[in-house]
């Protein structure tokens, strides 16, 4: 997590799990000392919570945040998900994932970040996958802001299932997001950019940045070979400064 600097506030982090209908949910849960300015969900990559994400809800709250971030796969056996640590066998598993649970472990967060820190507005960011339901999940009236890195704007056709709805189809009803891709990103081809800045159209509230030669998880994970360590310290200033509104 290099690319994303520690901010001056110190921080409390520790892992937990929220109650759900049908499954504990494991999240990883940061904040600042003293009042945080506002409250963050963040939606992982298909490899879920791993020590990567420890980081980074910790750097994110040392800029005066709270933040909770979900376990995609939370419905999976726990060793189920240890034990798969290659993105080509999760892939699998994406076809039968189901927007709404998704999308109410996220609102759960949400809800847990205001009980808990007392905060009055709340974001979501999400990275890959996570940016996919972000996209989603911004057209649900309970975030202030969203960012997306590199979410799909289409459904992939292999992660296609009954679960699945198109993050086109409420895009023109999203609270203020902005959306960051690279234009060398297969998931992300231009055509599909463009048709999410259409359904922009007219919304100043909502932006687009793409990142010339930029591939796909090039600002989260410092290990990748994508990885742009300017580009990517300049596109978290941007996020964090968007969700703190």
């Amino acid at each position: 997590m290099g690319a994303l600097a520690v901010g001056r506030h110190d921080t409390i982090v520790e892992s937990r799990t929220l109650r759900r209908d049908d499954c504990e949910l494991p999240i990883v849960h940061a904040r600042c000392e003293g009042m945080p300015r506002a409250g963050i969900v963040v939606h992982p990559d298909i490899m879920g919570l791993r020590p990567l994400f420890d980081d980074m809800v910790q750097r994110i709250a040392s800029h005066g945040f709270a933040v909770c971030a979900v376990e995609p796969f939370a419905r999976r056996p726990e060793a189920e998900r240890a034990a798969t640590q290659d993105a080509g066998a999760r892939f699998g598993w994406l076809g039968e994932l189901d927007d709404d649970r998704q999308l109410d472990d996220l609102e759960a967060a949400a809800n847990f970040l205001v009980v808990e820190d007392d905060v009055a507005r709340v974001g979501v960011l999400g990275f890959c996958m996570g940016g996919y339901y972000v996209l989603k999940a911004a057209a649900n009236e309970r975030y202030d802001a969203a960012v997306a890195f590199y979410g799909m704007i289409r459904t992939p056709a292999a992660w296609s299932g009954p679960g699945h709805r198109e993050p086109l189809d409420t895009a023109g009803e999203v609270c203020p997001t902005l959306a960051i891709f690279g234009s060398a990103d297969a998931f992300t081809p231009a055509d599909d950019i463009d048709a999410l800045r259409s359904a922009w159209s007219g919304r100043p509230d909502c932006a687009i940045v793409v990142v010339e030669g930029a591939d796909h998880g090039f600002v989260h994970a410092p290990d990748r070979p994508a990885h742009r360590p300017e580009d990517a310290a300049r596109l978290w200033d941007s996020a964090l400064a968007w969700l703190a509104g």
